[in-house]
């Protein structure tokens, strides 16, 4: 399979960003600079909130940005595209219709990893954004699963994780996070998706076990579709 050039539409967030680059180059089956990955990557930060345009708190659509984006990539001659936010795949449809490279869809992914789990009650860990968007919720059941929401108080908590915590610079909370597993584990869940990028963060620094890290499956399907090995 021809080797190629990978784009990431980044800055959503730009720790994130800057993991999955970490993930890439750690996963891929190379001994030397020229086996790995090429990559061309964005962090624009001037894309607005998603959660928030979903919510209705913003009337600032992040979709243009991230179009703008895509194109920008394309210019730059990757051929493959990810997004590492699970909240912006909410306009996946629209983003894919408007690029004319392909883009590797997260949420699916990562849903089809919890079915090769064989999971049957799924914990969605998400922003509010996403989880009002029904994405995950639509994957789950596309493949036989049932997703299991966090009750308000427990989503407000996994907020605080992902806004007061990650994006604001500071260290992932291990007492939000020990509240939010219990009351996912006492909802029935047999697996958890962490379903924000930055949770992925929250599960390296805590070094969380037995959750489905959406990041970490982004950056296995990118190595792999670009023709690469996994480690």
């Amino acid at each position: 399979m021809k080797k190629k050039t990978l784009g990431i539409i980044g800055g959503v967030g730009p720790l994130a960003t800057m993991y999955i680059g970490e993930m890439l180059v750690r996963l891929t089956d190379a001994d030397t600079d020229q086996e790995h990955i090429n990559m061309v990557i964005t962090n624009n930060t001037t894309i607005p909130d998603r959660t928030a345009f979903i919510l209705g708190e913003s009337t600032d659509d992040p979709v243009p940005y991230i179009i703008s984006d895509a194109n920008r990539l394309r210019v730059a001659e990757a051929e493959v595209l990810i997004m590492p936010c699970n909240t912006a795949h909410s306009f996946y449809d629209q983003i894919q219709k408007e690029s004319d490279l392909p883009i590797i869809n997260m949420i699916d992914e990562t849903a089809a990893r919890a079915k090769q789990l064989n999971a049957e009650r799924v914990g969605i860990l998400a922003t509010t954004g996403t989880i009002s968007s029904g994405v995950y919720q639509d994957a789950c059941e596309k493949y036989g699963m049932t997703p299991v929401l966090p009750d308000s108080h427990i989503q407000s908590l996994v907020m605080s994780l992902i806004y007061d915590d990650v994006k604001a610079g500071e260290p992932a909370d291990p007492d939000k996070w020990n509240a939010i597993s219990r009351s996912m584990k006492d909802a029935g869940c047999d697996v958890l998706i962490l379903g924000c990028t930055e949770l992925s963060i929250v599960r390296k620094e805590l070094k969380l076990e037995g959750c489905i890290d959406s990041l970490l499956v982004l950056a296995e399907a990118a190595i792999t579709a670009c023709g690469y090995r996994l480690k």
